[in-house]
Protein backbone atom coordinates (compact mmCIF):
# COMPACT_ATOMS: atom_id res chain seq x y z
CA UNK A 1 0.00 0.00 0.00
CA UNK A 2 2.73 2.26 0.49
CA UNK A 3 4.28 2.26 -2.71
CA UNK A 4 0.84 3.13 -3.74
CA UNK A 5 0.68 6.20 -1.67
CA UNK A 6 4.15 7.21 -2.66
CA UNK A 7 3.01 6.94 -6.43
CA UNK A 8 -0.16 8.84 -6.31
CA UNK A 9 1.24 11.37 -3.76
CA UNK A 10 4.31 11.85 -6.71
CA UNK A 11 0.76 12.64 -8.69
CA UNK A 12 -0.39 15.02 -6.72
CA UNK A 13 2.70 17.01 -5.83
CA UNK A 14 2.67 18.49 -9.10
CA UNK A 15 -1.00 19.71 -8.79
CA UNK A 16 -1.43 23.03 -6.98
CA UNK A 17 -4.14 23.51 -4.01
CA UNK A 18 -7.09 25.37 -4.53
CA UNK A 19 -7.45 28.83 -3.59
CA UNK A 20 -8.40 28.43 -0.30
CA UNK A 21 -7.14 26.02 1.96
CA UNK A 22 -7.64 22.28 1.00
CA UNK A 23 -7.20 20.23 4.25
CA UNK A 24 -7.61 16.46 5.52
CA UNK A 25 -9.75 15.73 8.70
CA UNK A 26 -7.12 13.61 10.68
CA UNK A 27 -9.95 10.91 11.11
CA UNK A 28 -10.49 10.11 7.65
CA UNK A 29 -7.28 7.82 8.08
CA UNK A 30 -8.13 6.75 11.88
CA UNK A 31 -7.31 3.02 10.73
CA UNK A 32 -3.89 3.93 9.78
CA UNK A 33 -2.98 5.91 12.17
CA UNK A 34 -3.70 2.82 14.46
CA UNK A 35 -0.64 0.71 13.22
CA UNK A 36 1.85 3.69 11.97
CA UNK A 37 1.24 7.67 12.97
CA UNK A 38 4.94 8.50 11.38
CA UNK A 39 4.14 7.12 8.17
CA UNK A 40 0.37 7.96 8.29
CA UNK A 41 1.58 11.91 8.68
CA UNK A 42 3.83 10.72 5.50
CA UNK A 43 0.97 9.79 3.70
CA UNK A 44 -0.87 12.97 4.34
CA UNK A 45 2.36 15.07 3.60
CA UNK A 46 2.42 13.15 0.01
CA UNK A 47 -1.01 14.55 -0.85
CA UNK A 48 0.23 17.88 -0.76
CA UNK A 49 -1.94 19.10 2.05
CA UNK A 50 -0.47 21.06 4.99
CA UNK A 51 -3.54 22.38 6.72
CA UNK A 52 -5.39 19.38 9.34
CA UNK A 53 -8.02 19.29 11.59
CA UNK A 54 -7.33 16.55 14.40
CA UNK A 55 -6.84 17.33 18.18
CA UNK A 56 -5.31 13.89 19.53
CA UNK A 57 -1.40 12.70 19.49
CA UNK A 58 -2.49 9.28 19.08
CA UNK A 59 -0.78 7.64 22.01
CA UNK A 60 2.33 9.73 21.34
CA UNK A 61 3.43 12.27 23.44
CA UNK A 62 2.47 16.03 22.37
CA UNK A 63 6.05 17.08 22.04
CA UNK A 64 7.23 13.79 19.86
CA UNK A 65 3.77 14.70 17.81
CA UNK A 66 4.17 17.99 17.40
CA UNK A 67 7.70 16.79 15.98
CA UNK A 68 6.75 14.56 13.38
CA UNK A 69 3.67 17.49 12.71
CA UNK A 70 6.50 20.21 11.94
CA UNK A 71 8.30 17.29 9.94
CA UNK A 72 5.98 16.72 7.92
CA UNK A 73 4.71 20.33 7.25
CA UNK A 74 1.52 19.79 8.86
CA UNK A 75 -0.36 22.57 10.60
CA UNK A 76 -3.85 21.78 12.73
CA UNK A 77 -5.75 24.69 11.86
CA UNK A 78 -9.05 23.03 13.66
CA UNK A 79 -9.15 20.59 16.78
CA UNK A 80 -12.32 18.53 17.89
CA UNK A 81 -13.49 18.79 21.37
CA UNK A 82 -15.84 16.75 22.60
CA UNK A 83 -19.70 18.06 23.95
CA UNK A 84 -18.90 16.88 27.24
CA UNK A 85 -15.79 18.84 27.52
CA UNK A 86 -17.59 22.42 25.85
CA UNK A 87 -19.99 21.97 28.75
CA UNK A 88 -18.33 21.14 31.61
CA UNK A 89 -14.49 21.60 31.36
CA UNK A 90 -14.21 24.01 28.31
CA UNK A 91 -10.13 25.52 30.01
CA UNK A 92 -9.39 22.05 29.32
CA UNK A 93 -10.52 22.56 25.21
CA UNK A 94 -9.08 25.59 24.95
CA UNK A 95 -5.46 24.49 26.57
CA UNK A 96 -5.67 21.59 24.18
CA UNK A 97 -6.13 24.34 20.90
CA UNK A 98 -3.78 26.64 22.27
CA UNK A 99 -0.90 23.19 22.78
CA UNK A 100 -1.81 22.67 18.86
CA UNK A 101 -1.61 26.14 17.99
CA UNK A 102 -5.40 26.14 16.26
CA UNK A 103 -7.14 28.89 15.44
CA UNK A 104 -10.71 26.08 15.59
CA UNK A 105 -12.14 24.06 17.78
CA UNK A 106 -14.72 21.77 16.26
CA UNK A 107 -17.88 19.54 17.96
CA UNK A 108 -18.77 17.04 15.65
CA UNK A 109 -21.85 15.22 17.90
CA UNK A 110 -24.49 16.02 20.47
CA UNK A 111 -25.22 12.99 22.87
CA UNK A 112 -28.95 12.61 22.63
CA UNK A 113 -31.06 9.42 23.66
CA UNK A 114 -31.65 6.75 20.72
CA UNK A 115 -32.72 9.00 17.77
CA UNK A 116 -35.22 11.49 20.29
CA UNK A 117 -33.78 14.96 18.96
CA UNK A 118 -36.06 17.55 19.52
CA UNK A 119 -36.11 21.32 20.71
CA UNK A 120 -35.31 20.61 24.30
CA UNK A 121 -32.09 19.16 22.77
CA UNK A 122 -31.56 21.78 20.26
CA UNK A 123 -32.32 24.91 23.06
CA UNK A 124 -29.55 22.89 25.67
CA UNK A 125 -27.01 22.45 22.79
CA UNK A 126 -27.30 25.96 21.61
CA UNK A 127 -27.23 27.04 24.88
CA UNK A 128 -23.89 25.10 25.56
CA UNK A 129 -22.31 26.50 22.39
CA UNK A 130 -23.20 29.68 23.09
CA UNK A 131 -21.32 29.71 26.89
CA UNK A 132 -18.73 27.70 25.48
CA UNK A 133 -17.94 29.64 22.49
CA UNK A 134 -18.16 33.12 24.53
CA UNK A 135 -15.27 32.18 26.70
CA UNK A 136 -13.22 30.52 23.43
CA UNK A 137 -14.01 33.74 21.77
CA UNK A 138 -12.33 35.47 24.58
CA UNK A 139 -9.49 33.37 24.44
CA UNK A 140 -8.76 33.38 20.68
CA UNK A 141 -10.54 30.74 19.65
CA UNK A 142 -13.21 30.29 17.33
CA UNK A 143 -16.00 27.62 18.09
CA UNK A 144 -17.67 26.03 15.08
CA UNK A 145 -20.42 23.19 15.45
CA UNK A 146 -20.05 20.67 13.27
CA UNK A 147 -24.25 19.45 12.51
CA UNK A 148 -24.82 15.77 12.04
CA UNK A 149 -28.13 15.22 10.04
CA UNK A 150 -30.64 14.91 12.89
CA UNK A 151 -30.75 19.13 13.61
CA UNK A 152 -32.43 19.19 10.05
CA UNK A 153 -35.68 17.87 11.41
CA UNK A 154 -38.68 20.14 11.41
CA UNK A 155 -39.68 23.35 13.43
CA UNK A 156 -42.17 26.08 12.50
CA UNK A 157 -41.35 27.10 8.96
CA UNK A 158 -38.10 25.62 8.81
CA UNK A 159 -35.84 23.22 11.06
CA UNK A 160 -34.27 22.92 14.32
CA UNK A 161 -30.99 23.78 12.75
CA UNK A 162 -32.72 26.93 11.45
CA UNK A 163 -33.45 27.29 15.42
CA UNK A 164 -29.53 27.01 16.26
CA UNK A 165 -28.11 28.94 13.46
CA UNK A 166 -30.82 32.09 14.75
CA UNK A 167 -29.81 32.11 18.04
CA UNK A 168 -26.00 31.38 17.70
CA UNK A 169 -24.14 34.39 19.47
CA UNK A 170 -20.75 32.85 20.23
CA UNK A 171 -20.62 30.16 18.01
CA UNK A 172 -20.48 29.16 14.22
CA UNK A 173 -20.72 26.38 12.46
CA UNK A 174 -18.73 23.51 10.24
CA UNK A 175 -21.04 22.22 6.97
CA UNK A 176 -20.36 18.58 6.14
CA UNK A 177 -22.15 18.62 3.23
CA UNK A 178 -22.57 14.94 3.17
CA UNK A 179 -24.45 15.03 6.53
CA UNK A 180 -26.10 17.76 5.79
CA UNK A 181 -27.73 16.58 2.25
CA UNK A 182 -27.99 13.43 4.03
CA UNK A 183 -30.53 15.10 6.91
CA UNK A 184 -32.68 16.23 4.24
CA UNK A 185 -31.46 19.62 3.88
CA UNK A 186 -29.48 21.59 0.60
CA UNK A 187 -26.25 22.73 1.32
CA UNK A 188 -25.97 25.09 -0.99
CA UNK A 189 -28.66 26.48 0.44
CA UNK A 190 -27.77 26.94 3.76
CA UNK A 191 -24.74 28.82 2.56
CA UNK A 192 -27.04 31.07 0.94
CA UNK A 193 -29.38 31.42 3.68
CA UNK A 194 -26.73 31.59 6.24
CA UNK A 195 -24.08 32.89 4.64
CA UNK A 196 -22.14 34.59 8.03
CA UNK A 197 -22.67 31.33 10.19
CA UNK A 198 -20.36 28.89 8.23
CA UNK A 199 -17.00 29.26 9.12
CA UNK A 200 -15.60 25.66 7.69
CA UNK A 201 -16.60 22.85 5.73
CA UNK A 202 -16.14 19.19 5.27
CA UNK A 203 -16.15 18.07 1.66
CA UNK A 204 -17.82 14.18 1.44
CA UNK A 205 -19.38 12.35 -1.26
CA UNK A 206 -22.27 10.52 -1.18
CA UNK A 207 -22.72 7.77 -3.52
CA UNK A 208 -25.65 7.59 -6.12
CA UNK A 209 -28.82 6.00 -5.18
CA UNK A 210 -28.29 6.50 -1.27
CA UNK A 211 -31.52 7.73 0.35
CA UNK A 212 -31.16 9.78 3.41
CA UNK A 213 -32.94 9.98 7.03
CA UNK A 214 -32.23 11.78 10.34
CA UNK A 215 -30.23 9.78 12.55
CA UNK A 216 -27.29 11.30 11.51
CA UNK A 217 -25.91 7.81 10.66
CA UNK A 218 -25.00 5.64 7.39
CA UNK A 219 -22.40 3.12 6.25
CA UNK A 220 -19.07 4.36 6.02
CA UNK A 221 -18.69 2.98 2.21
CA UNK A 222 -21.32 5.53 1.26
CA UNK A 223 -18.34 7.50 1.02
CA UNK A 224 -17.34 7.79 -2.29
CA UNK A 225 -14.77 10.28 -4.49
CA UNK A 226 -15.61 14.00 -4.88
CA UNK A 227 -18.03 14.55 -7.40
CA UNK A 228 -18.80 11.37 -8.23
CA UNK A 229 -21.72 11.40 -5.93
CA UNK A 230 -24.65 13.19 -5.34
CA UNK A 231 -24.22 15.99 -3.06
CA UNK A 232 -22.99 18.77 -5.23
CA UNK A 233 -19.40 19.57 -4.19
CA UNK A 234 -18.78 21.83 -7.08
CA UNK A 235 -21.26 24.60 -6.00
CA UNK A 236 -20.48 24.50 -2.27
CA UNK A 237 -16.77 24.74 -3.16
CA UNK A 238 -17.50 27.60 -5.31
CA UNK A 239 -19.81 29.28 -2.67
CA UNK A 240 -17.77 28.68 -0.23
CA UNK A 241 -14.79 30.62 -2.01
CA UNK A 242 -17.29 33.17 -2.51
CA UNK A 243 -18.29 33.57 1.04
CA UNK A 244 -14.57 33.68 2.23
CA UNK A 245 -14.84 29.48 4.17
CA UNK A 246 -10.92 29.14 4.96
CA UNK A 247 -10.60 25.69 5.26
CA UNK A 248 -12.35 23.13 3.39
CA UNK A 249 -11.62 19.91 5.17
CA UNK A 250 -11.87 16.47 3.09
CA UNK A 251 -13.22 13.80 5.34
CA UNK A 252 -13.47 10.60 3.56
CA UNK A 253 -14.32 8.06 6.64
CA UNK A 254 -14.19 4.53 4.05
CA UNK A 255 -12.16 1.77 3.42
CA UNK A 256 -10.99 3.05 0.36
CA UNK A 257 -9.86 6.68 1.70
CA UNK A 258 -6.06 6.34 0.76
CA UNK A 259 -7.03 5.70 -2.85
CA UNK A 260 -9.80 7.98 -3.08
CA UNK A 261 -8.34 11.56 -1.46
CA UNK A 262 -5.87 11.50 -4.31
CA UNK A 263 -8.63 11.65 -6.63
CA UNK A 264 -10.64 13.82 -5.06
CA UNK A 265 -8.05 16.26 -5.05
CA UNK A 266 -7.54 16.09 -8.89
CA UNK A 267 -11.63 16.76 -9.05
CA UNK A 268 -10.72 20.09 -6.80
CA UNK A 269 -7.89 21.13 -8.78
CA UNK A 270 -10.94 20.56 -11.92
CA UNK A 271 -13.08 22.96 -10.12
CA UNK A 272 -10.46 25.88 -10.51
Amino acid sequence: MRKLVLFLGVIWLSVPLVAQEVGLQLYSLRNQFKTDVQGTLEIIKDWGITKIEGGGTYGLSMDTFQDLLKKNNLDVVSVGASFEDLEENPQRVIENAKAFGAKYVMCAWVPHDGNKWDLAETKHATEVFNKAGNLLKKNGLILAYHAHGYEFRPYKNGTLFDYMAENAKHFTFELDVFWAHHGGADPLALMKKYPSKFTLMHLKDMEKGIKGNNTGEEDVETNVILGQGQVDIAGTVAEAKKLGIEYMFIEDESSRVVEQVPKSLEYLKELE
